[in-house]
């Protein structure tokens, strides 16, 4: 899809979401998501990289803002672009390490720091908050309504798009599916696979700390569980639920998640297993998200209707040519 799209499509939905829910806080966790799945996205979908380390940057970025708001009373603008570079150095940390294995061991690497991140925030109470948290992180004063501050998140999350679709229509972003689909060929082209792949995880992590300081505005709290390994994989679920290899697909799986789990919650306590069974579905019968279900309904539109109109122009062709011929 043409960038211009792309970010048409995440207009619409920043401006029609304040229509079509009540809440703003509601409206704000989409968006938020949805800039935490563009992240993982970039990875996952553009650079074949299944990172269970998303929570530690999203956890890094809750954290940082809160510190630097609650404790050192920081103007909120730079409190965010330090939440936003903690989130890109904690990401160079792990892929610097990560990037180093493949497959199944990479997996694990992932894991394994994220595992350790969470311990490291639980036991370190005293910076962190342990089991409780940060608390009263603080919003500016023209901030003060839940749907004020959807408008700054609303804002903050259409730059940080468009820079993104810049990153994967740009040669770099094109030698990242070069190396998704086939490294060893992008290898002996002479592409530095490893430089390539640190500079997406830094990105990622760049993108995923911006939306754990959102998170922790908009909730007035950082939590130990941004910091759980369970974030990690709620983001990787909205990410393949939405469709992997395009960032708008990422918004869209956010948006699904988010509103599914806010109304299955109010019907079911166990939720959870019907998004469980969700997720076999889509794994079984929706490998390419709902981004590749929407594709395929379009083509199948398409196509039905091109056949058609081109029977349509074949039949008042028909007795011209008729006519030639007995003319002949």
């Amino acid at each position: 899809m043409p960038r211009k799209y792309s970010f048409l499509l995440a207009l619409v939905v920043a401006l029609g979401l304040p229509l079509v829910l009540r809440s703003g806080s509601l409206a704000s966790e989409v968006l938020i998501y949805g800039l935490a799945a563009v992240g993982c996205n970039l990875l996952l979908g553009y650079t074949g990289l299944l990172s269970f380390g998303q929570g530690i940057f999203f956890g890094l970025g809750s954290y940082t803002i809160a510190i630097l708001l609650t404790r050192l009373q920081v103007p909120m603008p730079l409190a965010l672009l330090a939440a936003v570079a903690m989130g890109a150095l904690g990401a160079a940390v792990v892929g610097w390490v990560a990037i180093r294995q493949r497959g199944t061991y990479f997996v694990m690497l992932t894991l394994a720091f994220a595992q350790m991140f969470y311990f490291v925030a639980y036991t370190a109470s005293g910076l962190t908050g342990g089991d409780n948290g940060l608390l009263d992180v603080p919003r500016p004063a023209f901030m003060d309504t839940p749907w004020k501050y959807y408008a700054f998140v609303a804002v903050v999350f259409l730059i940080a798009f468009a820079l993104l679709l810049r990153v994967t229509d740009s040669v770099f972003g094109r030698t990242l599916l070069a190396i998704r689909d086939n490294e060893d060929r992008a290898a002996a082209v002479g592409y530095d696979l490893k430089r390539f792949k640190l500079l997406a995880f830094v990105i990622s992590g760049a993108v995923t700390g911006l939306a754990g300081g959102l998170h922790a505005m908009m909730t007035g709290i950082a939590p130990l569980s941004n910091a759980e390994y369970h974030t990690s994989e709620m983001i990787l679920v909205i990410t393949v639920i939405g469709g992997t290899g395009n960032l708008f697909a990422s918004v869209l799986g956010s948006a699904f998640y988010v509103l599914l789990a806010d109304w299955l919650s109010t019907l079911w306590p166990r939720w959870l297993l019907l998004l469980g069974l969700l997720l076999i579905g889509v794994s079984i019968g929706m490998q390419r998200g709902l981004w590749g279900l929407g594709e395929s309904a379009w083509r199948r539109v398409f196509r039905k209707a091109v056949p058609e109109t081109a029977t349509s122009k074949a039949t008042k062709a028909t007795p011209a040519v008729a006519a030639q011929g007995d003319k002949a």
